[in-house]
């Protein structure tokens, strides 16, 4: 069984596991693979620290985390073996409900599994702009969710 809560400090590990066993998904058709690096070596790493984060365990296993900063929904991952199952889901939810109005995010153009479930719950495309992953060019959207 799934079970959710805030993030503990010594969940870090973990999180970064799931980040980066997920994150080459994200990246397919959206961005050259190439520009996958671990978490812990991105500079993106102060913000995930920075992030008011939720965890879903199984057994004690840390299965996925959501991580938010003010109306910014910032990380969501889910580990591959778990993709599926909802979790995303209710993660997703459980950010939104800390965010309240207004809450936004960034989504990799070509990520339609993440668009579809952002979709799904409330969220639609309100820009697109040209990233950067790494060095590496991707296209991106800004989400925005209606209430």
């Amino acid at each position: 069984m799934i079970t959710y809560r805030s993030y503990q400090d010594q969940d870090w590990k973990a999180i970064c596991q799931v980040h980066d066993r997920a994150r080459p998904d994200e990246l397919i058709c959206s961005c050259d693979p190439r520009g996958f690096i671990p978490i812990e070596q991105d500079k993106e790493v102060e913000d995930l620290k920075w992030s008011r984060k939720f965890v879903a365990i199984e057994d004690e296993k840390v299965v996925g985390f959501v991580g938010v900063d003010g109306d910014y929904l910032a990380w969501l991952y889910i580990d591959p073996d778990y993709y599926g199952q909802g979790i995303g889901r209710e993660l997703l939810r459980i950010g939104v409900r800390e965010i309240g109005e207004g809450a936004w995010t960034i989504v990799l153009a070509g990520n339609k599994k993440a668009i579809a479930l952002y979709e799904s719950e409330g969220f639609r495309e309100i820009s697109r702009f040209d990233g950067d992953n790494n060095g590496y060019p991707c296209t991106c959207l800004k989400m925005k969710r209606s209430e």
